[in-house]
């Protein structure tokens, strides 16, 4: 009996304890700060907005579409391998290249309100409802703005290990107790691919159609350190890695590709002065004009 008392009683202390821990606030941790998310063409995006300098003069309204992930990667414990929101990628890089977007990609408020506009249920000043019976949003011909451009495509590849490489070296002493130290190192390589178009909305004639890849490196190096001394042994290691984010990279090429398109609807010369100088159309761009030059 004297058993069961006081196991009753630290059963009691511990559910109280509990439920005090589950009443206290705890402190969540904090990581690094919000920061801006820019891709290395970002900038290049930035520089045609300060051209404005598009055909026919003022810049064109554009729609975004699907860009949907056709590669068919799917993790099982994780799902898909590549980004789902290529297409707000697009209208990212399109609000930093200055273009006028029309939203398409998700028209459900607005068909909503549209709705409730139609019905006379919708008011830009609601707290006079019941007091005007013309408080209601109005309905005119011709007032959702069209545009000139859509964007489409595709996330179209990502392709694993396309190469790797490694090294590893171990020396020490000979016997089985002696010190021995263990060095690896490796890379690999995947790459991920977008095709992009622009289209014409009137005529739904494809303007321009763009491709473009980037490759994803991962590295891992370790080292190790394995002894003993008299009856005591000991194993030692450390060691890191890093891989680029895939889907950082998929934002990467769906920017350079919605860069290539919007310089083509510029007066010429923006790709040569836009691009960042380490990419490759910028050098060749580069190495045409000073070859006429000379």
């Amino acid at each position: 009996m004297r058993r069961a008392v006081i196991l009753g009683l630290a059963l009691a202390s511990l559910a109280g304890a509990a439920s005090a821990q589950t009443r206290a606030n705890v402190e969540p941790i904090r990581g690094a700060p919000a920061t801006a998310n820019p891709s290395p063409y970002s900038a290049a995006l930035t520089c045609l907005a300060r051209r404005d300098a598009w055909v026919g003069g003022a810049a064109p309204r554009i729609a975004v579409g699907r860009i949907s992930d056709m590669t068919g990667r799917v993790d099982l414990q994780t799902g898909a391998r590549a980004s789902q929101g290529a297409a707000l990628f697009a209208i990212t890089a399109l609000g930093r290249a200055g273009a006028p977007v029309v939203e398409r990609l998700d028209n459900t408020v607005a068909e909503i309100e549209l709705n409730y506009a139609r019905q006379h249920l919708l008011s830009d000043a609601p707290e006079r409802a019941g007091q005007d019976p013309e408080n209601f949003r109005a309905i005119y011909a011709g007032q959702i703005a069209g545009s000139r451009y859509y964007l489409v495509g595709g996330i179209t590849e990502l392709n694993y290990n396309i190469a790797s490489s490694g090294v590893s070296a171990q020396a020490g002493a000979a016997k089985a107790t002696g010190l021995r130290g263990l060095a690896q190192a490796s890379q690999y390589v995947m790459n991920v691919a977008v095709d992009l178009r622009l289209v014409d909305t009137r005529s739904q004639e494809v303007v321009n159609s763009v491709s473009f890849q980037k490759q994803v490196i991962g590295v891992d190096r370790s080292l190790g350190l394995t002894g003993a001394l008299g009856s005591v042994g000991g194993v030692g290691t450390a060691g890191n890695g890093a891989m680029e984010p895939i889907q950082a990279a998929v934002r990467t090429v769906v920017e350079r590709g919605v860069f290539e398109l919007l310089a083509g609807i510029q007066t010429p010369g923006g790709q040569a002065s836009c691009l960042p100088a380490d990419d490759p159309d910028a050098v060749q761009t580069y190495a045409m004009t000073a070859g006429a030059a000379s």
